[in-house]
């Protein structure tokens, strides 16, 4: 098994997803999003799961920073947001295969690490 992690060096969150899936002995790759964006199709894959909205991170200081806290944003205008702006993603996201995960969620991890 091999997890594909989306996140930032800076975000709690993705280290103790990395260090979860490091302790187990899983293999990760991770995608640090301040260098490299997610593609368009990873987003698309996840908000086909979850909706865009749940990609969308409202208590991010970036969006608050450009306003976004004030404005009402229709689904079909966050997945391009989302492609020009990785800061407003929740992270980590988490790709396994076809498994996937959006913010911390150790339950369905632990599901993903004993399959």
């Amino acid at each position: 098994m091999e997890v594909q992690i989306f996140g930032t060096k800076g975000c709690a969150e993705t280290r103790k997803a990395l260090r979860f899936f490091k302790e187990r002995r899983i293999r990760t790759h991770f995608v640090d999003l301040k260098e490299r964006a997610a593609s368009a199709g990873e987003l698309k894959r996840f908000a086909q799961k979850f909706g865009a909205e749940a990609l969308l991170d409202r208590d991010s200081k970036r969006f608050r920073e450009r306003g976004l806290h004030a404005a009402h944003l229709p689904e079909a205008r966050i997945l391009p947001l989302l492609e020009d702006e990785p800061a407003l993603l929740v992270t980590p996201l988490l790709r396994s295969g076809i498994l996937l995960a959006v913010g911390w969620n150790e339950p369905l991890w632990r599901e993903w690490a004993t399959a």
